[in-house]
């Protein structure tokens, strides 16, 4: 539909790495582009601190943005990337 306005953030399946939870995040923002975020914080609960990367660069596909998302996530904690 056009003029909708973009969808909001959607949070994708997290992944966990050890004691690491990496959390992909994505938004349309118009145009058919998408942005995307990584949530990176430990299994230690609610409590725990968390670190929040956001990407630069802009993504044609919500997967795309994803997937680097989480490679992102996954290069930050020392871990090699996924394909």
């Amino acid at each position: 539909m056009s003029g909708s306005p973009p969808a909001p953030h959607t949070s994708h399946s997290p992944t966990v790495v050890g004691k690491c939870i990496i959390s992909p995040v994505t938004k349309a923002i118009g145009g058919g582009w998408y942005t995307a975020l990584v949530a990176i914080r430990s299994d230690q609960g609610a409590e725990a601190p968390q670190r929040v990367l956001r990407l630069t660069r802009l993504f044609r596909t919500r997967e795309a943005a994803a997937s680097q998302a989480l490679n992102e996530g996954l290069h930050w904690i020392g871990e090699p990337s996924r394909a």
